[in-house]
């Protein structure tokens, strides 16, 4: 059985492709979880892609990602990013690694958006790539766990 990557989008990432398209693109949800099983695939690792609005929902999956021993978690935790000591305290007791992604450059943002709970904990950060930053993240955690790709 394939090892797992988990994917995690916080809230209204559901809006991609029509919530402000001059900031997040107009690439869909469904093809950033595309993107995230083709990157995947290249090294042999299988994806469990989730998205949701409610901050419990993603504590969980966090911890059901350590649980079941995933290589580790790639997590864009949108507007709870600096707001969630929940999502923060849950990556800290699953001890696997958490690559955080943003789509866009949160530094450049709003000041509000500059402290992130979940960079404190995240082995890496990745902002400011568009969709693409998502797939540097299943990329960068691969090479993390030391996963090989595919010839």
């Amino acid at each position: 059985m394939a090892k797992t990557v988990y994917v995690l989008n916080g809230p209204n990432l559901n809006l991609l492709g029509t919530r402000e398209p001059e900031k997040y693109g107009r690439a869909t949800l469904k093809d950033v979880e595309q993107l995230c099983r083709d990157a995947a695939g290249r090294f042999g690792l299988a994806i469990e892609f989730r998205q949701s609005n409610h901050e419990g929902a993603i504590v969980e999956w966090i911890q059901e990602a350590g649980r079941e021993e995933a290589v580790g978690v790639v997590l864009n935790p949108a507007g709870y990013t600096t707001t969630s000591i929940a999502i923060l305290d849950a990556i800290i007791a699953v001890k696997i690694p958490v690559i955080e992604v943003h789509i866009t450059n949160i530094h450049a943002r709003e000041s509000f958006r500059h402290d992130s709970y979940v960079s404190r904990v995240a082995r890496a950060v990745i902002c400011g790539f568009g969709v693409n930053g998502y797939v540097l993240a299943v990329s960068g955690l691969a090479a993390l766990v030391g996963a090989k790709a595919k010839a």
